[in-house]
């Protein structure tokens, strides 16, 4: 039963993960150790991410530069101006970091484990999803940082401080990553269910320790349900116009069967690298604030496209999707 309601395990994880930092949030003295550990697993999350990504099939990839430029283009230029505008539309009826959240979750690079796994069971390409996915992902270390400070102005002033840590903990751990492959990537491979586990405990950890500075601060004293409501609208209009476009910009660029590899690579938006930038980026209570909508956007995704992979493998079997 709950598998049918949460079609992705990792779904009531975050859930979960939501409803501890209500509960139990970490407070005074816990404070630097639990940040510390988030820290420290934040940068395992991505030297692992470096470990994962083949260098070899990320070249040969590129090659189909139809479906790469295609889903570069939608994930961080169309989906950040529907971020932008996301943000300017809510923005009177939500707390200002709230509605700065919207932007941010359109900033933010694909996910990689959901996509492929969406795109296999859709029936689509498997191999150019990974890599579709893994460009976007490395791209996004960088790039979204910067989208962010060209679009959110004065808000999205990045300091040294933030680009150090971004650097540091980020975009080393993944080059190490890289240069580990040669030793490490057969182990992984070997072990995929422990390090989806790494990933996923990982991320959890970052949401927890960013949410409880949030409650910390007030978070729930200051949304009420109209509010929360707002921020439900305004992702399901964004899940419609991403999942939407992304669509008839695959029919655009004739793309089948790689239309839905550009689906779920350039429509979905990544916690994995959300919650570690996010809090690079920001102050801990504004961290958790910032994260509200890409949590219910990345949730939402989940269920949405376990819902249709299937009907898309079905519609698939005959010719030319249309």
């Amino acid at each position: 039963m709950l598998s049918r309601i949460f079609p992705d395990r990792f779904v009531p994880v975050l859930l979960g993960t939501i409803l501890l930092a209500s509960l139990l949030p970490v407070r005074g003295a816990a404070v630097p150790v639990a940040q510390g550990l988030s820290t420290a697993a934040i940068v395992s999350l991505f030297f692992l991410n470096g470990v994962r990504l083949p260098r070899d099939e990320v070249l040969h990839g590129i090659r189909n530069w139809k479906l790469q430029a295609g889903a570069f283009a939608f994930c961080f230029g169309v989906m950040a101006l529907f971020g932008l505008g996301a943000q300017a539309a809510t923005a009177p009826f939500l707390p200002a970091t709230l509605a700065l959240g919207f932007l941010f979750l359109g900033i933010l690079p694909s996910t990689v484990q959901s996509a492929t796994a969406a795109s296999s069971l859709a029936g689509g390409n498997v191999a150019a999803s990974v890599v579709a996915a893994a460009l976007l992902n490395l791209s996004g270390v960088a790039l979204s940082p910067l989208l962010f400070a060209a679009l959110a102005g004065s808000a999205g002033e990045i300091h040294g401080e933030a680009v150090l840590r971004i650097v540091s903990i980020l975009l080393l751990p993944f080059i190490a990553g890289q240069f580990a492959q040669r030793w490490l990537r057969p182990w992984v491979l070997a072990h995929r269910g422990l390090a989806t586990l790494m990933d996923r405990s990982a991320i959890a950890i970052a949401v927890y320790v960013a949410f409880s500075a949030a409650v910390v601060a007030g978070i729930w004293q200051l949304l009420d349900g109209r509010e929360i409501a707002v921020v439900g609208i305004a992702v399901a209009l964004l899940l419609a116009l991403s999942f939407g476009g992304a669509w008839v910009l695959g029919r655009l660029l004739r793309l089948p069967p790689d239309r839905i590899t550009l689906l779920f690579s350039s429509a979905q938006k990544s916690i994995a690298v959300g919650a570690p930038l996010a809090a690079t980026l920001f102050a801990p209570a504004i961290a958790g604030m910032v994260l509200v909508p890409i949590l219910v956007y990345h949730m939402a995704q989940l269920i949405l496209s376990a819902w249709i992979a299937p009907a898309l493998r079905t519609r698939s079997t005959g010719v030319v999707l249309e």
